[in-house]
């Protein structure tokens, strides 16, 4: 699932160097926190969040592929 996701977000910043993500276990849930350079934050969210509901969208097709229950959020500086 990292994979899939930095394939996605390596693609999309204008700085990959500061890509992080990062995976966390809560509750039985798999949350991936991405955390971006702040010129990019914007890039990810698109224009309404459209964006990111595309990224969070694609995996958790993944995620049901695979049976787990994830979540990303974008981690606040």
């Amino acid at each position: 699932m990292k994979s899939l996701l930095e394939f996605i977000l390596l693609r999309m910043v204008e700085h990959p160097e500061d890509l992080e993500i990062n995976e966390v276990e809560e509750m039985g849930l798999t949350v991936y926190k991405l955390k971006l350079h702040p010129d990019d934050i914007g890039r990810v969210i698109g224009r309404g969040g459209n964006v990111i509901k595309a990224i969070r969208k694609l995996a958790q097709v993944r995620a049901v592929k695979d049976h787990l229950r994830i979540r990303v959020v974008l981690q606040e500086e």
